[in-house]
């Protein structure tokens, strides 16, 4: 059987980001994230998505022991993903108009309104 894939942003969902970019350095994982992942490896295939260095988010998941749960790293967005987790997304419900008032009032969940 196949597995559904999983596409999760590293910024602001797996880690602790909270607009605090460093080119260099990622910020911890955020409470529950191994479990997480631990989890829902059971049941789909999961890639990270990030606009960060390939290599530097390979070492931030080696170094916290995430890399059993993780299928692949890339920064594209693949159209034979099945779900997509990102902070900085809104879902698109079929109307325009409801989506641009979404889009004025949007605010990532970590940032201070």
């Amino acid at each position: 059987m196949l597995m559904k894939t999983l596409l999760i942003d590293l910024d602001g969902v797996l880690n602790t980001y909270e607009g605090n970019y460093c080119e260099h350095e990622i910020s911890p994982p955020r409470e529950g994230a191994k479990e997480f992942l631990e989890n829902i490896a059971k049941e789909y295939r999961i890639e990270i998505f990030t606009a960060r260095d390939k290599n530097l988010a390979k070492k931030w998941l080696e170094k916290y022991n995430l890399t059993a749960f993780i299928s692949n790293i890339t920064n594209i967005k693949s159209p034979y993903t099945s779900i997509i987790i990102d902070d900085r997304a809104l879902r698109f419900n079929g109307n325009f108009k409801d989506t641009f008032e979404d889009i004025r009032n949007f605010r990532p969940f970590w940032k201070k309104l």
